[in-house]
């Protein structure tokens, strides 16, 4: 019984909306129809006479008053929806349209109870009641060598490739990743532990020699020094050698020692990290010195032993190595074989990342750029397999929407961080910075990507309300990108905020009425006589039509009534 009421409720919630979507012509003219025909009582020809002597008796200094306040509430409100726009990113009378007025007039429900809200996501159809996942910054499975390549471009250009903010993430990843309670007490691993903290190289690489001086099998000492020390590819290959022998001999040791007590399984957790990163390490020296079958064969096994690691270790998902394979195959042109490993990935209810939804473009585009021209396509329309390829251009822009600018080059390119935002300006740059060649060596797909990429927008009018494939454009990329990147580089953001329509109707409503109380306080005759001259233009057209509808229709059709 208590569930009546809400039911009733629902009802007539639903039936209003229904009446006012498809019905609002015919309200409209019911209540026209209903005051012409109350004209007589409700004396609507004296009132409006009445009001014209009034308005004709106002002296100047009322139309200064009347402006003036005007002017002043729409500066308030202004003031008020600029204030809301910037902390918030919206507009205040906007969201109070969206959230409580729309449901109850077109029958929509509000943002959160949509499950929409404006946090980033990875992958999550439109239709998912799941409250979308807030801003996370992730590694850059493909960052760069600081010895070997941050340093060269430092050097070469005296900038700064990389933010502290960026550097802070990293030790804190490989404190994580390389450091556990079982090694307390043993002075090469507390070294290192103080050395990751370290903001000074040279301290961290003396830090990372005297940890290798008391301990010569201290792997994590290693990968420092392979990182930050190793001024070339292949000095930095030597180190990560060196540091996968002793990976492996500490692997096989803690696996024996796995689930006999807690800190032995701290310890065979650290292992495996240890041992997966190296190993993916390697596979990109390899990658980096031309030895592309090498490279792949490494990456396969590591890969493997990531999908077997996964579901023990969640954190090996943060390594993402699916993304190397994947880079690496295209460089092979083994295109196949890259989508045998998309169609692991891709897929709705995984997480995304813009190396899957454009590499998954980039095949479909793949059958069809060659032939396409957009001149001969707006005339027979798009065949079957070039709307696929379109329709995939669409759903990786609307994931993230800055890499067409680098892939079509409109916007340069810097070195890519050590760490990434999903659906940001530095996950685009870390994409198209290794990615930009195998566009260009598919022929026509960047002309198929320049032609169609533009079309998402029409697809989502509102990004950061609405999403179409995924969640909702997140609103906090454009601050976390401003720490990851360095100040040199000029971040792309979208969808770029522009003011809504409330704040400069409000606006331009402000400046006007203020402009007419200052000309009527200036010159009051005129522009009483120029308002008068107004206000007899507008009514016009409404008195002409009254006296049409007069001569058409009885004067009384209540009194015709009443005689039939």
């Amino acid at each position: 019984m208590a569930g009546e009421p809400a039911g009733y409720v629902s009802a007539i919630k639903s039936w209003i909306s229904w009446s006012w979507t498809y019905l609002w012509i015919l309200w409209f003219t019911l209540v026209i129809f209903l005051i012409y025909v109350l004209r007589g009582p409700l004396r609507i020809s004296e009132n409006i006479t009445m009001a014209s002597m009034f308005l004709n008796t106002l002296t100047p200094k009322f139309y200064v008053a009347l402006t003036g306040t005007s002017s002043l509430i729409s500066g308030l409100i202004l003031i008020f929806e600029w204030w809301y726009f910037r902390k918030y990113g919206t507009s205040f009378i906007e969201q109070v349209s969206l959230n409580h007025i729309s449901p109850w007039l077109g029958g929509g429900e509000p943002n959160e109870e949509n499950g929409i809200s404006n946090g980033g996501g990875g992958g999550g159809g439109s239709g998912s009641q799941q409250t979308a996942p807030e801003c996370k910054v992730w590694r850059n499975p493909l960052s760069l060598f600081r010895g070997s390549e941050y340093n060269r471009f430092q050097t070469a250009s005296s900038k700064e490739p990389l933010t502290y903010y960026d550097m802070n993430l990293s030790a804190q990843d490989h404190q994580t990743f390389f450091t556990c309670e079982y090694d307390a007490g043993k002075p090469e691993y507390e070294i290192m532990q103080t050395a990751w903290r370290e903001r000074d190289p040279p301290t961290r690489i003396k830090s990372a020699h005297e940890a290798l001086e008391k301990n010569p099998d201290c792997a994590p000492a290693y990968i420092l020094l392979a990182e930050e020390e190793a001024t070339t590819i292949i000095e930095a290959e030597k180190l990560f050698k060196q540091a996968l022998k002793v990976a492996e001999t500490q692997y096989r040791k803690s696996q024996q020692l796995q689930h006999q007590t807690a800190q032995y399984d701290a310890l065979r957790r650290r292992d495996t990290n240890v041992l997966v990163y190296i190993r993916r390490r390697l596979a990109m020296c390899a990658r980096k010195l031309g030895k592309l079958k090498e490279a792949v064969k490494m990456m396969r096994d590591c890969y493997g032993l990531d999908l077997q690691l996964i579901k023990e270790f969640p954190m090996m998902n943060v390594f993402s190595i699916q993304e190397n394979l994947i880079e690496a195959l295209l460089e092979m042109q083994a295109y196949a074989d890259v989508q045998a490993v998309l169609a692991k990935y891709d897929d709705i209810s995984l997480p995304k990342s813009a190396a899957i939804c454009y590499t998954a473009a980039l095949l479909k585009a793949r059958g069809v750029s060659d032939k396409f021209s957009p001149d001969v396509a707006s005339k027979r329309g798009l065949s079957t397999v070039e709307m696929n390829a379109v329709e995939a251009i669409h759903r990786a822009v609307e994931f993230n929407p800055h890499v067409p600018k680098y892939l079509l080059e409109t916007k340069s390119l810097i070195l890519p961080p050590e760490h990434i935002l999903k659906r940001g300006d530095s996950e685009a740059i870390a994409y198209a910075f290794f990615h930009l060649p195998h566009w260009k060596r598919v022929e026509g797909a960047l002309n198929l990507l320049h032609c169609t990429w533009e079309g998402t927008f029409r697809m989502i009018p509102y990004p950061l309300e609405k999403g179409h494939l995924f969640y909702p454009y997140p609103t906090c990329t454009e601050t976390i990108d401003r720490e990851l990147l360095p100040a040199f580089h000029e971040i792309s953001v979208y969808p770029k905020k522009e003011l809504p329509f409330f704040i400069l109707f409000t606006a331009g409503l402000c400046s006007f009425t203020a402009l007419l109380a200052l000309l009527t306080h200036q010159y009051p005759e005129p522009m009483g006589a120029l308002a008068r001259t107004v206000i007899s233009w507008l009514a016009l057209p409404l008195s002409y039509v009254v006296d049409k509808v007069e001569a058409l229709l009885p004067s009384s059709l209540l009194q015709q009534l009443s005689r039939i």
